[in-house]
């Protein structure tokens, strides 16, 4: 098949290489200069701008958008003059399924599809193919069968249409509402284990005795162990955590849906308190206790 990848940073060029390496046609287009470039250098046929990578494309067109969630609307407004009725985006990125709604409503009156889908796989998806939750029309989904099974770890594995717009999204939300509780426990017992002087365990060899035949194996254990050979202390990684944004809507689902989340809400907020260099709330606890008990403040 043939198509436009709009958005060349790493995942965006990754998936496009990986589609062309599967004989699919690519146009691939970024605003910014240098990710044209490298992605030019892995192979990657570039347009030199977005209104080039459409017009290069024969009719019904294929436009897949791998961009942050924050510039979506501004692509579509940009894109959608270049389109006609019949064509299909895909928005691949980790947008909020309630604006991935939106918008879909926005392309069918237009008589376009939109598609949204949940991707997963990180910066190994290139070698190892995509997971892929797709939401939109069931028939524009089947049309990119091809594309997905390429995408994929197999043609009949690791992807599939979950549901009408929206469905997506909201399905890889939860994959990363359940990713950032899976990664706190892993974060909490190897933290025990480090904190236990006495017996002197070697955290990485733990992993790889872990990694085999125990209840929690897991590819976030294969890169938990990957990570603690190259560094076994952690040396020069500050304790501080980012987060996409789909744990927050996750917990802020879950109260929506008055479904009890504990173990990713408590996960997002460990996140948060990673943040935190001059606690305030941390502060006030120690004085509270001074107050009421006399115990000892710690000087800063």
């Amino acid at each position: 098949m043939e198509l436009a990848m709009i958005g060349l940073g790493r995942m965006g060029a990754n998936m496009a290489e990986r589609l062309t390496r599967g004989g699919h046609r690519v146009h691939g287009y970024d605003p910014g200069e240098p990710a044209r470039r490298q992605a030019a250098e892995r192979g990657i046929a570039i347009a030199e701008s977005l209104q080039a990578a459409v017009a290069a494309l024969p009719s019904p067109r294929i436009v897949w958008v791998m961009v942050p969630a924050g510039v979506v609307d501004d692509t579509l407004d940009a894109l959608l003059p270049l389109l006609s009725a019949g064509d299909t985006v895909i928005d691949g990125g980790n947008s909020n399924y309630k604006e991935t709604m939106r918008r879909g409503a926005r392309l069918a009156e237009a008589g376009m599809h939109y598609v949204d889908s949940g991707t997963s796989g990180g910066v190994w998806g290139l070698a190892e193919g995509y997971s892929l939750m797709i939401g939109g029309d069931a028939g524009a989904v089947e049309a990119l069968r091809p594309v997905f099974e390429t995408l994929a770890p197999a043609a009949d594995r690791g992807w599939g249409h979950v549901g009408p717009s929206g469905a997506g999204h909201f399905t890889k939300m939860i994959h990363n509402g359940i990713e950032y509780g899976m990664m706190q426990a892993f974060a909490e017992g190897f933290a025990i284990l480090e904190r236990k002087e006495a017996f002197h365990i070697d955290l990485q060899q733990v992993a790889e005795i872990w990694r085999h035949g125990s209840v929690v194996r897991s590819w976030l254990l294969d890169l938990t162990s990957d990570a603690l050979k190259k560094n076994p202390t952690l040396a020069g990684i500050a304790p501080y955590v980012e987060d996409s944004g789909e744990g927050r809507w996750t917990v802020a689902e879950a109260i929506d849906l008055d479904v009890s989340a504990p173990v990713i809400t408590m996960s997002l907020l460990e996140r948060l308190r990673s943040r935190e260099d001059d606690s305030f709330a941390d502060k006030l606890l120690a004085a509270m206790r001074n107050e009421f008990g006399g115990h000892r403040i710690k000087q800063g």
